[in-house]
């Protein structure tokens, strides 16, 4: 049961990777975008204030270190509770801003944009569409991470097998032996068990 847990790290390699780019542009971008014109108003870079904490610093944190667990982590189970984190990030980033509302939050603030695709394009790449892509990545990782690859199960199935189990021989004696004797094993040559004839040219067990 133990082997099972254990996971190549290169398994989250692609999605941790992705999860850490994506949770540091959902953080980032509310504070650095005005720097390029596109985010969300007030057009003052590095503005903060509580509303940003819970819409947009928190469950960037979270695919952050979702990302980092992913990436890292050579246990199974740790590592789908990565996967799980990223999840509840992406899905927050997603529907974050409508269910904060029903606690008068009223969100980090309007598009920049003043045409209508440019609104539509910073929705989507702060929040919705965001949320939408770190859910599918972390889900991603999440499978990955869910399934015991073939080459772990042919290293689980060669540490159950003893060493030399498939090389074990019937024990025989008397002319049978002598006619069709076993490969040669190591160590000291056994004794013959008691009550068994001995046969001539035979080495080895009692002397007479």
């Amino acid at each position: 049961m133990a082997g099972t847990m254990r996971v190549p790290r290169s398994r989250g390699g692609l999605s941790g990777t992705l999860l850490v780019l994506l949770g540091l542009w959902g953080g980032l971008l509310p504070f650095a975008g005005p720097y390029a014109d596109f985010g969300f108003a007030p057009d003052d870079p590095w503005f903060y204030d509580t509303d940003r904490l819970q819409l947009s610093v928190a469950p960037a944190a979270a695919v952050v270190l979702s990302g980092l667990i992913v990436l890292f982590s050579a246990n199974r189970a740790f590592a789908m509770f990565g996967a799980w984190l990223g999840v509840l990030g992406g899905a927050w980033f997603a529907v974050g801003g409508p269910v904060a509302a029903l606690w008068d939050v009223p969100g980090v603030g309007a598009p920049l944009g003043t045409q209508e695709g440019r609104r539509v394009a910073e929705q989507l790449a702060g929040f919705t569409g965001l949320g939408v892509l770190v859910v599918f990545f972390a889900a991603l990782a999440l499978g990955r991470f869910a399934v015991v690859g073939v080459r772990e199960a042919a290293a689980l199935d060669g540490e159950a097998e003893p060493r030399g189990s498939g090389t074990t021989q019937p024990l025989v004696y008397g002319r049978y032996a002598r006619e069709n004797p076993p490969p040669a094993q190591p160590g000291p040559a056994q004794p013959f068990p008691p009550g068994d004839q001995r046969v001539a040219g035979e080495h080895g067990g009692h002397d007479r």
